[in-house]
Parts: structure tokens; C-alpha cells; sequence
């Protein structure tokens, strides 16, 4: 693994795709190209009144000010994800790259300003032929990168806001977000909003909450996975070991012969036991879990998709930053009571997640992707998962 810093006010990553160089710095340097190629791989965001951005069909010009640094320069003005202000109800913050910056110039504006105001700023000559190179450099890019620990140097690093948003760091890490805040924009108000609608059904404030207790309390998890997983807790118990899968199989046989539980609900109990036996016998092959040892819960993917629900709220105005940071603090705590570590809690999230989409994923893919994010979260001394007591 390879460090760097990326973004423009002190957003230090972590990054399998190499070291990257920031705006401000490949400015400083006159590496044109470099900074066109920080800006095509960076989340930029806009300012836009919330009325604006709820309003069916409208999309608002760009805002032409004043370069704070140069008097009569006329800007448009973008900001990276660590210089937004604070939340504000009615203002928002919509992502945008520099394609579509490129596409929405408005007239008598000749400057683009990264970050105006800080010593990270950045000033690109906008005009016409100029532009042309933002869409190619953003062709180039891809966008933001993904997979990547993203620690924000103003957001909290100890404490027990910290190790709320921490548990939340399997799907920061996913997205290339930074795990640690609680702010004005999580992906872009329009994003925000999309992805709380799909897949959770959020549209308002009573959903949000009704939808965020679902996940406090677990219940979405998958009840059968976490039956059969109690059914092997109980066994071990009174083996004092940990059970071998064909004495699990037939404990579980019992278990469901006791309730009567009809062929479909035997079944699906059955396949949640290869999965489980299947995806740790993987672990310990990758050497990420020990011979003997298990997974007792799935409640970890809950609860950190709970901490991504959050912040989703957050961004859509659906919640308050004070509201946020009690749910969070919630989360946390829930999850403590669960596991016993923060490696504990990594393998009960990626267990869960490999195990709900292996019919979905033959490839492989989404188990070399949850391997790579816990090896990320558990090893690396930039993590929050190395520098957050779990207790």
C-alpha cells in the first residue's frame, strides 16, 4: 500500500492505485496537467440554495463571484469535500466534475477557484480552449478513485463520535468518502437524496428514522443468517470449542425438526450454513481469521450501513448535525455491545456482505473486495480501527 494526500485541506489517504498529487501542490509546482489531473480524480462540490435544488427540472446557473484573492477577477467557484462550511439547512452542495463545469460555463466569468480562502487555493484560466482539456482530463480520470481510507484532519479522530463514524468505515473506504464527518455534503445533495430513495425507500424524515431503527436493532440483516449463526454460538457453548461444520449441520437439522419448520425455511437455513462455512474457510485461507475461531454475528453490516444512512440523511436535510452525531454515538455504542474488537467487528461485516451477495457476484469480486477493505481497515496505521480504543 502505497500513502498520499489527496483533496485540499489536509484529507490524508491511504491508496492500493498510488501515491496522488494534490491540486494546490502540483500548482505550486506549474504542473498544469497534473493539477487538471487532482481536479478530474477529486469531489468537487457547488453551492446551490436548497430551494433551487428541489425544484423539478431547474438546474441553477453557476455562481460568478469576486476572486477574494484578486480584486476584479470575476470566479466561479468549486470547493473539495474538506473546505465545505458547515451544514446549513437551506444551502446545499451538488458534485460536479469538470466536464459539466465545462458544459455549464456561465458568461463573463473567465476563472475556475478551488477552494477559495485557504492555503490550499487554487485559480485555472477558464476560457474556452481551456475548458475543452477539463473534459478530456475528466475522460482520462474516471472520476473520484474508490477503495481508498480517507481520513479528514478537521473531522473527530478520538472520542466516541470518532468510533461511531469509524464503524461506518467498511462503506467510506467502498466509496473513496472520508470516514470521519458529519457535514454539509456526503456524496452531493442530488446523490444524497437518490440513494437514500434507492435502495433503502427513504423520502422523508418519519422513513429515515423508522429506517434507521430497523438497522439499530438489526432486523435487516437477514433473520435466518443470524439464527443459524446462534444455533453454532449455543453448540460451541456446550462443547466448549468451536463446533465442526457437520456437527453445526446437524445441530441445525435439530433445531429446525423442534420448530417444524417447513422445506423452504430448512433450505435457506441450510444454504445460510455453507455460505457461512464457506466464506470463513476463505478467511482463514487468506489468513484473516484463526483456525477455531468464527464469526457469532452479522450485526456489523447493520450497523455500519446504518452510519452510511446517517450521513445520507445528513447531506439530504432530512436530519440535523446534532441529530446525526446522537444517532451515531447510538451506532457506536450498539456495536460495541455486539463484538469484543474491532477485527471482530471487520469480519462479521464482511462475512455479511459476501454472504448476501454471493448469488449476485461469481466472479469473486465482492469477497476480494471485502478481503482488501478489512486487510485496509485492520493493518493500516493511518486506519481508525489501529488508533480507536474498541472499549
Amino acid at each position: 500500500m502505497t500513502k498520499g494526500t489527496t483533496g485540499a485541506t489536509g484529507t490524508t489517504g491511504t491508496t492500493g492505485a498510488g501515491t496522488e498529487r494534490p491540486p494546490h501542490e502540483a500548482a505550486v509546482a506549474g504542473d498544469r496537467a497534473a493539477v487538471l489531473e487532482a481536479l478530474a480524480g477529486s469531489r468537487l462540490f457547488v453551492l446551490v440554495a436548497r430551494l433551487h435544488a428541489d425544484t423539478p427540472g431547474f438546474t441553477p446557473p453557476l455562481l460568478v463571484q469576486p476572486d477574494p484573492a484578486t480584486p476584479g477577477r470575476m470566479c466561479v467557484t468549486v470547493l473539495t469535500s474538506g473546505a465545505l462550511p458547515p451544514w446549513h439547512p437551506d444551502w446545499v452542495f451538488e458534485a460536479i466534475g469538470l466536464d459539466e463545469l465545462g458544459r455549464r460555463w456561465p458568461p463573463g466569468a473567465r476563472w475556475l477557484t478551488v477552494d477559495p480562502g485557504t492555503p490550499y487555493a487554487v485559480t485555472l484560466d477558464a476560457g474556452p480552449g481551456k475548458r475543452r482539456a477539463w473534459a478530456k482530463a475528466q475522460a482520462r480520470s474516471g472520476g473520484p478513485r474508490t477503495g481508498r481510507l480517507l481520513t479528514l484532519g478537521t473531522g473527530p479522530l478520538h472520542g466516541p463520535a470518532a468510533h461511531g463514524l469509524a464503524v461506518g468505515a467498511h462503506l467510506a473506504v467502498h466509496n473513496g468518502l472520508v470516514w470521519n464527518a458529519l457535514g454539509a455534503a456526503y456524496e452531493g445533495y442530488a446523490t444524497d437524496r437518490s440513494r437514500l430513495r434507492n435502495p433503502w425507500g427513504v423520502h422523508d424524515r418519519a422513513t429515515y428514522r423508522k429506517t434507521l431503527e430497523s438497522l439499530l436493532a438489526a432486523r435487516l440483516v437477514g433473520r435466518t443468517y443470524e439464527s443459524v449463526l446462534r444455533i453454532r454460538q449455543g453448540l460451541a457453548g456446550r462443547l466448549g470449542r468451536t463446533p465442526t461444520a457437520p456437527e453445526w449441520s446437524a445441530a441445525l437439522t435439530d433445531a429446525l425438526a423442534r420448530h417444524r419448520s417447513g422445506p423452504e425455511e430448512a433450505a435457506d437455513a441450510h444454504e445460510a450454513l455453507r455460505l457461512a462455512v464457506t466464506y470463513e474457510d476463505r478467511f482463514r485461507a487468506d489468513g484473516v481469521l484463526g483456525a477455531g475461531e468464527r464469526v457469532d454475528t452479522l450485526t456489523a453490516f447493520d450497523h455500519g450501513r446504518a452510519v452510511n444512512l446517517v450521513r445520507l440523511a445528513l447531506g439530504a436535510r432530512l436530519c440535523d448535525p446534532e441529530e446525526a452525531e446522537q444517532a451515531v454515538l447510538r451506532i457506536g455504542a450498539r456495536a460495541r455491545q455486539a463484538y469484543g474488537s474491532w477485527a471482530e467487528f471487520s469480519l462479521g461485516y464482511s462475512l455479511a456482505r459476501v454472504m448476501h451477495v454471493d448469488a449476485d457476484d461469481p466472479s469473486g469480486a465482492t469477497y476480494a473486495q471485502s478481503l482488501a477493505q478489512h486487510r485496509l481497515l485492520t493493518r493500516d496505521p493511518r486506519s481508525p480501527y489501529r488508533n480507536l480504543a474498541w472499549s
